[in-house]
């Protein structure tokens, strides 16, 4: 047969083996599936597994101990019979002549009387049952060159035949071949005395009756264990599902607490453990709701309180501008302190509208009333806007923004305000950041989502400041002074303009490398991401192993009794630190 049609041949085979082996990995994974989060499987094959190892060892010890309590009843009347058989025969065989025939002939007469007896030789043998005896003669050979014996002598086992040597009484337990199959017995030899020297006389008892009734007492054992397992795994399963109902329902609950039904609470039934569960687990959610209903009060009050100092700041704010506009415009016919005073006051206000306004942006995201105008907008053009927006800074900075955008369209389902202006503030935080180093900008894409890194190669971040540059006025470092202006609520605002997309804003910094912002959106409005298309941690960064930071020493200095003198708080003035 060519090879081509051996295969032919086994690629059937080797399908079905493929398929038979998937289905046994599938089987083994929903195994293993329902072995982890089922509590109630896992007690119930354990003590399946348990109640199996008792069983066995207990039906292992009860076989034996009956198997042996019945060898050794068959023994003891065995032996019992055969000595009321030798006591019977003896008479016959007192005057026995030595001749191999007569010898022949007395062993006949003696094995028909001991066979054709009509009752029990001994009541106390009766249970031995049925046998065959056999008579020898030890000492002498027929004619032919067999032994002298009279019955089957030829199943006598040659052990017991030396054992009759030493001993007066002797046992052996063997298993001959018959017509009707193999066939155990226990053959019982003594000594018979005669005239001239001592015969042996032996019986062969079949143990088929304790074969047998070994046989049904392990069916028994058998049948009686499994029936018991069966009857300890649906125990089991019952009082495991006592335990573990309750324990699911509280599962359920939490989970529905969790989601945000704070009026779910446990059923309290009885006075076990259960219900003090329940009274333990209602207690703490009554408490929780109470807790979580005085923190939405007092988030809706401080919201409230935001919005309404914002707007109301509007109208004041508003006549300070134009005021300060009359002056600014008219600055050049105003002292030199004078006119710089002015526009310092218009920067201010400046800056001051720019808090305003993102106080109230901070307070519309925190009341959830904020919709997102999604639309499908090549996001490149965003970008572009966002560096238009922040090159004059950038400018004045001597930071210059290195664009990388893809050549073909980025379309997404976004809100172009929302995204132009995360962009906007990352590049002006890049560009503040920077030390006047290069800005980097990449945008990539997929199916999915749509990134953009903004990278800076300015100080960086410190370990763990990554998850606070987003913080609310947070700052990295309070003594630096900014460029751009900014509010400290940008990266705020950013962050949750990104949430209502559905998407990512993360941060990754290091000293000395600069720090890197990804803002990661779908492309499709409502769809969720599982990765972004560019990575976080810039790629071929040199491994430097941290190395402690010595601490600068410091200087102790002793006072004198009369340097140390009580000195009143003096107020602070200045201007507010401007926060990154």
């Amino acid at each position: 047969m060519t090879r081509p049609a051996r295969r032919r041949l086994l690629d059937p085979v080797v399908r079905e083996a493929r398929r038979a082996v998937e289905r046994a990995r599938r089987r083994a994974v929903a195994f293993s599936e329902l072995w982890r989060r089922s509590l109630q499987l896992r007690v119930v094959v354990s003590t399946l597994a348990l109640s199996s190892a008792v069983v066995f060892v207990l039906g292992m010890v009860l076989q034996v101990q009956i198997t042996d309590q019945l060898l050794q009843d068959k023994i003891q009347a065995a032996v019992r019979q055969t000595d009321a058989s030798a006591a019977a025969i003896q008479p016959e065989m007192a005057g026995l002549n030595p001749g191999p025939d007569s010898v022949k002939a007395r062993f006949t007469l003696a094995l028909t009387k001991l066979t054709s007896s009509g009752v029990d030789l001994d009541p106390a043998g009766s249970g031995a049952g049925a046998f065959e005896p056999v008579l020898w003669d030890p000492e002498q050979v027929g004619a032919d060159g067999l032994p002298v014996a009279v019955g089957p002598y030829r199943e006598v086992p040659g052990g017991l035949f030396d054992m009759l040597g030493e001993a007066s009484t002797g046992y052996q337990i063997t298993t001959v071949e018959r017509e009707t199959g193999p066939t155990t017995l226990l053959v019982v030899g003594k000594p018979v005395s005669t005239s001239s020297r001592a015969m042996h006389l032996y019986l062969l008892f079949p143990l088929t009756g304790e074969q047998t009734t070994a046989e049904v007492v392990q069916n028994t054992l058998v049948v009686g264990g499994l029936v018991l397992l069966l009857l300890l795994a649906v125990i089991a399963n019952l009082v495991t599902r006592q335990v573990v109902r309750p324990v699911r329902q509280a599962a359920e609950i939490a989970e529905r607490f969790a989601d945000g039904d704070l009026d779910e609470r446990m059923p309290v039934i009885g006075e076990d453990d259960v219900a003090r569960l329940a009274e333990s687990y209602n207690e703490m959610a009554a408490s929780i709701q109470r807790q979580i209903h005085q923190l939405e009060a007092f988030g809706q009050l401080q919201r409230r309180f935001t919005s309404d100092v914002s707007h109301e700041l509007r109208t004041p704010l508003t006549t300070v501008r134009m005021a300060a506009d009359v002056l600014h415009a008219s600055r050049e016919q105003f002292p030199g302190g004078l006119a710089r005073s002015t526009e310092l006051l218009v920067d201010e206000l400046d800056r001051f509208e720019s808090l305003l306004g993102d106080l109230l942006e901070i307070s519309r995201l925190d009341a959830g009333v904020e919709e997102l105008a999604a639309e499908l907008v090549d996001v490149r053009v965003l970008a572009r806007r966002a560096h238009d927006a922040v090159r004059a800074i950038a400018n004045s900075s001597g930071s210059t923004i290195v664009v990388d955008l893809p050549d073909h369209e980025v379309l997404a389902e976004v809100d172009a305000r929302r995204v132009e202006r995360i962009l906007r503030n990352l590049l002006a935080n890049a560009v503040d950041h920077g030390e006047g180093l290069p800005v980097e900008l990449t945008m990539r894409g997929d199916d999915d989502a749509i990134a953009v890194t903004v990278r800076d190669h300015g100080v960086g971040l410190r370990a763990g400041e990554a998850d606070l540059v987003f913080n609310r006025f947070w700052r990295a470092d309070p003594s630096r002074n900014r460029r751009t202006g900014g509010t400290g609520l940008g990266l705020s605002i950013s962050l949750e303009d990104a949430r209502l997309h559905g998407g990512w804003l993360e941060a990754w910094g290091e000293r000395g490398h600069g720090a890197v912002f990804r803002l990661t959106v779908p492309c499709r409005h409502g769809h969720g991401i599982t990765g972004s298309p560019l990575p976080l941690v810039p790629p071929g960064l040199p491994v430097v192993d941290p190395a402690p930071e010595a601490p600068e020493p410091v200087e102790e200095v002793e006072l004198t009794e009369e340097e140390i003198t009580w000195q009143p708080a003096q107020p602070v003035t200045g201007e507010r630190e401007e926060v990154r």
